[in-house]
Formats: structure tokens, sequence, C-alpha cells
């Protein structure tokens, strides 16, 4: 979850694109980095309010390998390439573009996120025959003294 709600990034685009403000004084203000701002102004300059609704996406290899050839024949930034295909982190690309180099197309193959299922086993339980509890003393306890 992002610490910064939709309204406040909105808020913050648009006080900037008002022209009333600077980026350094809209920062400043919501305890951000100046550079965060400009990231969400060239993100809504880039796709509108879609940009900052963000969910889970689980992409393709065939996605991820168009967006690594895109970025490398028109030789935009992983950023400015992430703000092009509406991916929520530059990150994302730099690890598919890691992951590439070695390991090759394979290792762009989505991953499963969910957990596991448990085993289900089932066990037979089997009746017991009720043996009787053995009837004991109790005894109290004895403390040892340590004089």
């Amino acid at each position: 979850m992002s610490k910064y709600t939709v309204e406040v990034k909105l808020q913050a685009v648009e006080r900037y694109l008002t022209g009333n403000e600077s980026y350094q004084n809209i920062a400043e203000s919501i305890c951000v980095a100046k550079s965060q701002v400009i990231t969400w102004v060239k993100l809504f300059e880039a796709q509108g309010e879609k940009g900052f609704k963000k969910g889970y996406t689980s992409y393709s290899s065939g996605f991820k390998l168009d967006v690594l050839n895109y970025m490398n024949e028109t030789g935009t930034s992983f950023l400015e390439t992430a703000r092009t295909f509406n991916i929520s982190s530059s990150s994302i690309i730099y690890r598919w573009d890691q992951l590439l180099k070695p390991k090759g197309l394979d290792s762009l193959e989505p991953k499963k996120k969910e957990r596991p299922s448990m085993k289900k086993e089932t066990k037979k339980v089997e009746q017991q025959k009720s043996i009787p509890a053995k009837k004991t003393q109790w005894k109290p306890y004895k403390q040892k003294s340590s004089i």
C-alpha cells in the first residue's frame, strides 16, 4: 500500500499545475522529497488520474520482453519506460532487465504469488478400547532447602 493516498498525490499535482507553487514548496508542505512530487506530476501528465490507481498486476513474459525491447530501441530510462507502460515502479523493469541478461527468457515467466495449499491428510481414527486410568496418590512436592 502506498504511503500517500491518491487524493494527496492529485492535490500535489494540481497545486503544481496551477503554477502557484514550486515542487520544493509542495514537497515540504506534505513531507515528501521534491523528486517524488516531480514523479507524480510527470506520471499524471503521461497517464492522468489512472496512473495513481494501482492494483496487483501480473505481467506476461511477452509483455516484459516488449517493454525491455522498447526501452533498448528508444533509449528511454527505466523511469520513462515505466511511465509509458503504466508500470508502478521503474525498479520492476530494472529487475526484469537483470533477470533476462544471465538467465534468459524463461526467467521472465510470471511466478505464482499465492501460498501453496496445506496438505490435507486423512487419518483414520482408530477406536481405542477405553483403559481405566490408574489411580495415583497425590504426593505434595517437597522443596529442597538451599542452606
